[in-house]
């Protein structure tokens, strides 16, 4: 049924796979899907944003947050299932968005993570986003 999963991953907020990761991987075993590990980097580009930063600070950025999915990947999935990292820049949602179409993904499975009290009744901003989106399965995990 699903052959490419996407699984968005924030390297600093740990609630952002814990729940995510475990379904991710039993769906992946069911179906004998490959994992594709996203991560998004703000975008460092914009010109206001870009001149409080060293010119080659994007590409240590990007080069850094992909070792960090590497170990990420090598702590937490099997080897038994087939994985890709990537690294996406812009807003959350957008590149969770992209990516998984670049790939062709057919499945994105995601937490809903928000640390704010009274929205954390509803599905988290860039879940949100996400479902509305993507164009393809999106399972949001609590």
């Amino acid at each position: 049924m699903y052959q490419k999963i996407v699984l968005p991953i924030d390297m600093n907020e740990p609630a952002s796979w814990e729940r995510a990761l475990p379904t991710a991987l039993a769906l992946c075993r069911t179906f004998g899907a490959s994992l594709h590990v996203v991560t998004v980097l703000p975008d460092y580009h914009m010109p206001l944003v870009g001149s409080f930063f060293p010119k080659d600070f994007s590409e240590k950025a990007r080069r850094a947050l992909s070792e960090a999915q590497h170990r990420f990947v090598a702590e937490h999935v099997p080897e038994d299932v087939s994985t890709q990292c990537i690294v996406a820049e812009g807003s959350p949602y957008e590149g969770i968005v992209e990516s998984a179409r670049s790939i062709g993904a057919d499945l994105i499975v995601m937490a809903s993570h928000n640390k704010r009290k009274l929205a954390d009744l509803l599905i988290g901003p860039n879940a949100e986003h996400v479902v509305h989106h993507a164009g393809i399965s999106v399972m949001v995990v609590r």
